[in-house]
């Protein structure tokens, strides 16, 4: 199973990346994961440039999420959302399709205790406008993120563990499912 790991932050130590890692390394075997790198790499979004002669940073998110058999995003919350770096790149897929039907997993996590709630419902809703697939097995808000994980990015708290191996196993169910599930809201 190929995932494409992709991280909200742009920041270079940030907290989300290192736990986006951290569930990479918990996942089952069969997994072999790609961390996609060129968010900040992405221009702003515009429909004049949305078709077969898009940017290649655009072409390159569109070619690496159609090699994919599943998606794995991890986000902060910004100002009760997902941040416009995040967003945007989900916006370029919006006419090609590429979430359509496709295997998610979402991860929030945030230094308050709520997790990310508002990020992770507007990442959910990004991704139901999409027709991505994601099971309640491949969702999980991280409260207080930056007291269950090391500076190097290992996992301090054993629920927190545990939840990533669910989430990442949830990932793998609905990709050898087929399923498709959409999104609570």
């Amino acid at each position: 199973m190929r995932i494409l790991a992709i991280s909200g932050s742009l920041r270079a130590n940030s907290t989300n990346t290192a736990l986006m890692r951290a569930a990479i390394a918990l996942g089952p075997n069969s997994m072999e994961c790609h961390i996609y790198n060129g968010l900040a790499d992405l221009p702003h979004f515009s429909p004049e440039l949305d078709d077969d002669k898009s940017p290649a940073p655009v072409l390159s998110l569109r070619e690496q999420l159609r090699a994919a058999d599943g998606v794995l995003i991890c986000t902060p919350e910004y100002a009760f959302g997902i941040p416009g770096s995040l967003k945007n790149a989900l916006d370029w897929t919006v006419s090609s399709g590429e979430f359509w039907s496709k295997p998610v997993a979402v991860i929030s996590a945030s230094s308050l205790a709520t997790g990310g709630n508002k990020a992770h419902a507007a990442l959910l809703l990004t991704l139901t406008a999409l027709g991505a697939t994601v099971s309640e097995n491949a969702r999980l808000m991280v409260g207080a993120v930056n007291r269950k994980l090391y500076p190097d990015g290992r996992i301090l708290d054993f629920k927190t563990k545990q939840e990533l191996i669910r989430l990442m196993e949830g990932l793998a169910e609905t990709i050898k499912a087929g399923e498709t599930v959409e999104p609570d809201l």
